[in-house]
C-alpha cells in the first residue's frame, strides 16, 4: 500500500502541482486549503503532512499541535519565510522539517522519503496504533498519551486497542467481552464499566483537556471524535 500524503496549502497552483508531483512518483495525497478544512480532514490514514505557513483561518503554527494530536504523524513545512527564529519555533511545535519556497522537486521527495524512512523505523508502523495523541505499541503493551507512558493492565490495553482499532465504530458490550475476555466466566457490564471508567482516569491525567472515550447509552462505547 503506497504512503498517503496531506497537503495543506492555500495557493491552489502550488497544491494542484504538489499533487501530481507526489501521484508521479507513486504516493496518495489529499488535500486542504485552509487550516479549519484540515483539521477536518486529517485522520489515522495519513502519512505525512505538507504544511504552508501562510494559510486562511488558522494558521499553519496554530494548527500543528492540533494537527499531531489527531495523528502524530512527520510535518514538514513549506514556506517563503527564511527567519531562523521562526524555524526553530516551528520545531520546537512539532515539525520535522522546514524548505523554503521556492524549492526543487526532486530535494522535496528525497526529505520525503526520508522522513516516512525514520517514521517507520523509530514508531515499529506496523506494531503502532494511533488515536489523537493516543500510541499503542501492540507488542509490548506500551501505551503513550500526549508524551507521557501509561502503566495498562492487560484487559485495559486491550479494550482500548479494539475501541481504537475501529475508532468510529460502536462497540457493544458483548463483542468487547468476547474480544477482552473471550471464554473468561469472571467479566460482566460491571467489570467492562470499571475497566473503562479506569481508562479514561488515566488518560485524562496525561490529557486533562480531552475527551476520548464516548458511551453509546445501552449499547456499548466507541472513541469520541
Amino acid at each position: 500500500m503506497s504512503n498517503k500524503i496531506f497537503v495543506i496549502e492555500d495557493d491552489n497552483d502550488i497544491n494542484n502541482m504538489l499533487k501530481k508531483l507526489l501521484i508521479s512518483n507513486g504516493y496518495e495525497v489529499i488535500s486542504a486549503y485552509s487550516g479549519t478544512e484540515a483539521l477536518l480532514l486529517h485522520n489515522s490514514d495519513v502519512d505525512l503532512i505538507l504544511l504552508d505557513l501562510m494559510l486562511p483561518g488558522k494558521n499553519g503554527e496554530e494548527i500543528i499541535k492540533n494537527l499531531k494530536k489527531i495523528n502524530n504523524v512527520p510535518v514538514i513545512v513549506i514556506s517563503a519565510i527564511c527567519d531562523i527564529d521562526k524555524k526553530l519555533d516551528l520545531f520546537e511545535l512539532g515539525a520535522v522539517d522546514y524548505i523554503t519556497k521556492p524549492f526543487d522537486n526532486k530535494e522535496l521527495i528525497a526529505r520525503i522519503k526520508v522522513h516516512l524512512k525514520n517514521n517507520n523505523i523509530s514508531d515499529n508502523k506496523n506494531n503502532i496504533l494511533r488515536y489523537k495523541d493516543i500510541e499503542l505499541n501492540v507488542s509490548n503493551y506500551n501505551v503513550i498519551c500526549n508524551g507521557k507512558n501509561i502503566a495498562f493492565t492487560k484487559h485495559e490495553f486491550l479494550l482500548l486497542k479494539a475501541l481504537i482499532e475501529r475508532p468510529n465504530q460502536v462497540h457493544t458490550k458483548s463483542v468487547l467481552f468476547d474480544t477482552v475476555w473471550c471464554d473468561e466466566n469472571s467479566a460482566d457490564d460491571n467489570t467492562l464499566n470499571v475497566h473503562i471508567s479506569k481508562i479514561r482516569s488515566k488518560l485524562k491525567k496525561c490529557n486533562a483537556s480531552e475527551d476520548y472515550i464516548e458511551t453509546v447509552w445501552s449499547i456499548g462505547y466507541r472513541m469520541k471524535k
